[in-house]
């Protein structure tokens, strides 16, 4: 049995113990804010909600590993995407048993909800899709399905992640993680689109898929409140785009695209110049 600490070969790996101590923090954190009594009168609540957060940020983590990779030249960080992923199979299933325990665990009355509220149908599909990865993500299940089929059902990563991310939208509440995740999920989803383009690492293209991202989120955001919440997309759009009255998930992934872009272009200008001088 390899630890999730060492890599194939038995050695210890750094990366992998780190990201394996990194995959604690939302459990620890969790843990914290009931011990502070963050939540209030009724802790499972905020339990659900932030279980449920971080199993569907975990996901995007694991679909972000291979653009890093690929852009950074770091191909190392392939070892990781499966803990990754199989710890948002945990935090998820973390996230159903704390929901359970909010409902008392009342099934026939949970059973009811998950026929009949839409989100949790959503969910449902979700769950059911995260566990068939999580169930043939050892290497065992390559050999049995083969790896055109253990490839094919798991690029159905890219459906569950979104139906999850919809499940977070169908939330009642209005919270600003929900249109940055969005807009975080379309970068990964067109950068995906954009490397089978041979531009996965091309600097203009990613300052573009940037400000793409951007707007997107911004005018996601809009239509999203107005359809589902009834707010006016007007002002939604004008908070969107002003600094005035704080940072809005729009400029956060704009922000976080354009860091993408200017550390790639940094990466390639010191790579460019190791060359030129090793000549």
């Amino acid at each position: 049995m390899i630890g999730p600490w060492q890599d194939r070969s038995g050695r210890f790996s750094a990366l992998k113990a780190g990201t394996l101590a990194l995959m604690f923090g939302p459990a620890l954190y969790l843990t914290y804010q009931v011990e502070t009594h963050q939540f209030g009168a009724i802790p499972l609540a905020g339990m659900t909600y932030w279980s449920g957060v971080w199993a569907t940020a975990l996901l995007l983590l694991a679909l972000a590993v291979t653009p890093a990779a690929t852009i950074f030249r770091l191909s190392q960080l392939i070892i990781v995407r499966r803990m990754i992923g199989v710890t948002a199979l945990v935090y998820t299933i973390a996230h159903i048993i704390i929901y359970f325990a909010l409902r008392f665990w009342n099934f026939a009355s949970i059973a009811n909800e998950m026929v009949t509220r839409f989100t949790l149908i959503v969910a449902t599909v979700s769950t059911i899709g995260i566990i068939a990865l999580g169930a043939t993500s050892l290497d065992s299940a390559i050999k049995r399905m083969g790896l055109l089929g253990w490839n094919r059902l798991h690029n159905l990563v890219y459906a569950i992640t979104g139906l999850a991310l919809f499940h977070y939208l169908l939330s009642p509440g209005l919270y600003g993680s929900q249109y940055l995740m969005s807009g975080m999920f379309l970068w990964l989803m067109v950068w995906r689109v954009l490397a089978r383009r041979g531009k996965a690492s091309d600097i203009k293209t990613l300052a573009l898929l940037a400000v793409a991202s951007g707007l997107f989120t911004a005018f996601f955001e809009a239509l999203w409140t107005w359809v589902y919440h009834g707010y006016a997309p007007l002002e939604t759009l004008s908070f969107n785009f002003s600094l005035l009255l704080g940072v809005s998930p729009a400029w956060e992934v704009l922000a976080l695209g354009l860091l993408i872009a200017g550390a790639a272009f940094i990466r390639q200008a010191v790579r460019s110049k190791r060359q030129a001088s090793a000549t």
